[in-house]
């Protein structure tokens, strides 16, 4: 089932970016094994195993790395992976003997996957970081948020997910291609900033090119567009709104009848007015009004939905975006897949759960 059917892929018990890029390649049809630490713990929120879904489709053994038989146990994993996930900081792999030279000397086609905050090396590599840390560092956390307010966290969807995960996800495949092509494994060095950092590429042209301020809160995509935004509706709830093109905006306009001299599109001096004019009008009808007034149109207006009020939502539904497995409603696999459809194998294991079964699958015997 995926794409990605034929892959094997060890992956080093971690927490956040290291877990979803191997679930993300688990998602696709990889057969992922996650080797857990005996009594388990990975320094994150605590959560029933079976609630962990970063865990999905992928299978659990239960090494003790600080032991050689454990280690050597996970060296006959290595030598039969096409690919290796771990998110430890710098040096942790080469003392438990697990680093890159010990395991490319194992299998010379290995892809080496390392996910850190700060990057295998500079000033920063030894010290310990979280999402937020890398967002700041970046920049990127500075431009999110209202004109004159703090810095607003967006979860960590931008660092651990999408400058991490996804960074190392596409290194990985990558790498993976070009193995095919060469017969020779490297090591995929996916550090978080980094990933943030080519994340904003687009906003460092805007800035050198006069079109992005470093004022939160006064740029198109950053709240200080009136018609790029979000706003409170009559019941208290909300919708977006992101009539960019010229006949999106017109179309906006007409349904929310702002009445004569609506302020043009982009005249900035009369923006604050027009933000007002906005906010009003809104603010006379619910959310569920609204969407039925915008529900034909091409006017770029969205209702903003809780997660338990996106998995009922007709569209969602009518796409099958949410699958309950084990009775724990969740996101299916993306993307989606023409011939090799990814899907849901099962859920999260127990720690361990898969020992035998992956020593015997794998041909590793009964050691460690």
């Amino acid at each position: 089932m995926g794409p990605l059917a034929s892959l094997r892929i060890v992956e080093f018990a971690g927490i956040g970016p290291g877990p979803f890029c191997a679930m993300l390649l688990a998602d696709l049809g990889a057969d992922v094994v996650r080797i857990e630490r005996p009594g388990g713990g990975g320094g994150g929120p605590t959560l029933a195993p079976e609630l962990d879904l970063l865990n999905r489709n992928k299978r659990s053994v239960v090494l003790d790395l600080k032991s050689p038989a454990g280690v050597e146990t996970a060296l006959r994993l290595v030598e039969r992976a096409d690919a290796l996930i771990e998110g430890y900081r710098p040096g942790v792999m080469e003392r438990l003997g697990l680093g890159p030279d010990a395991c490319l000397a194992r299998n010379s086609r290995l892809i080496y996957g390392r996910m850190t905050g700060w990057g295998q090396d500079g000033p920063l590599a030894p010290r310990a970081g979280h999402d937020i840390d890398y967002v700041a560092l970046s920049g990127t956390l500075h431009a999110i948020g209202r004109r004159g307010g703090p810095p607003v966290l967006p979860l960590n969807l931008v660092g651990d997910f999408g400058g991490g995960s996804l960074y190392l996800a596409v290194g990985l495949l990558a790498a993976i291609v070009e193995a095919g092509r060469s017969g020779q494994g490297q090591v995929v060095d996916a550090a978080i900033l980094d990933g943030v950092l080519s994340l904003s590429t687009p906003f460092f042209g805007l800035m050198h090119g006069g079109l992005w301020r470093e004022r939160r809160g006064t740029n198109l995509l950053d709240g200080g567009c009136p018609w790029y935004d979000v706003y409170e509706t009559a019941d208290g709830a909300h919708v977006a709104i992101g009539p960019i093109e010229p006949q999106f905006f017109a179309q906006f306009v007409a349904a929310l009848d702002l009445g004569d001299d609506v302020p043009a599109q982009w005249d900035f001096a009369r923006w604050p007015e027009l933000r007002e004019r906005i906010a009003a009008r809104i603010g006379t009808r619910t959310r569920a009004e609204w969407e039925a007034v915008f529900a034909d149109s091409d006017a770029c207006v969205a209702p903003v939905l809780t997660w338990r009020e996106a998995m009922a939502h007709p569209h969602l539904q009518a796409r099958g975006s949410f699958a309950t497995l084990d009775g724990i409603a969740q996101p299916v696999p993306a993307p989606r897949f023409s011939r090799t459809p990814a899907g849901l194998r099962h859920g999260p294991h127990e720690p361990g759960a898969d020992t035998e079964e992956v020593r015997r699958d794998w041909g590793i015997g009964d050691r460690g």
